[in-house]
């Protein structure tokens, strides 16, 4: 679909939940790892890198809300729970001799830099993975969105959603196997099939700023750059051009 060398600076979204491995909560050390050597892989060939990582292997905000928490201080626990994912990734990173740097929406210097976004650009440039913690630095906005955001921000070529699944699902195929798969859609398809890509703030923005969104599974080793080169599998949202 897409050739080698199309990409020139990506954002990767991880979901927290591919965090935990096989487990049912918290890091899996081994997945980390495999996870920091794909990124490794496509930042060895020369594409600028930056990456948001969910929470929900931590906490989950929204879930803990309904349960009677205030949305807004739940929100906020969940952020800092994406700073933890956020200093394990940069750990993992390092270790495979990645220069890394961790900017947070929310100011926390003793850990992490402050997000300023010349700074993030300045990171890259400089041949740097940069991984965005704490979301948008807001209740109420989802890591996609802030996804989303900082792939705005950075003027980035593309949005990968690296999941449990390889591609966008007219339903959820572990509770429907016979779900329908998508080889591509365009921004409005996904909005007006209300299809659980991401959540409408993060396709909006995505489509108002013209950056197509790479859905596949990032729990097959080398599935990042195998993607990126249109070899892997994979499901694209992109503009209706």
């Amino acid at each position: 679909m897409t050739g080698e060398g199309s990409y020139k600076r990506v954002l990767l979204k991880i979901s927290g939940e591919v965090l935990m491995g096989d487990g049912e909560f918290g890091l899996n050390p081994e997945t980390v790892d495999r996870i920091a050597g794909d990124i490794a892989q496509v930042h060895a060939s020369g594409i600028e890198l930056c990456l948001v990582v969910g929470g929900g292997n931590i906490f989950r905000g929204v879930s803990v809300a309904a349960q009677g928490m205030e949305r807004a201080s739940a929100d906020y626990m969940g952020m800092l729970a994406t700073v933890m994912n956020a200093l394990a990734l940069q750990s993992a990173l390092e270790a495979y001799d990645v220069p890394t740097r961790v900017l947070s929406a929310i100011p926390m210097s003793t850990v992490c830099e402050p997000y300023i976004r010349r700074r993030a650009v300045r990171h890259m440039e400089k041949g740097r993975v940069v991984i965005f913690a704490a979301g948008t630095g807001n209740p109420y906005f989802t890591t996609d969105t802030a996804a989303a955001l900082r792939a705005s921000e950075m003027d980035c070529d593309c949005l990968m959603k690296g999941t449990k699944v390889d591609g966008v699902y007219a339903a959820d195929p572990e509770k429907d196997p016979s779900a329908e798969r998508f080889e591509s859609l365009t921004h409005f398809d996904v909005l007006q099939k209300d299809l659980k890509v991401m959540d409408a703030a993060a396709i909006t923005l995505c489509r108002e700023n013209d950056i197509p969104i790479l859905v596949f599974s990032i729990q097959n080793a080398g599935e990042v750059s195998r993607v990126l080169h249109g070899e892997g599998r994979f499901t694209i949202v992109r503009g209706e051009g």
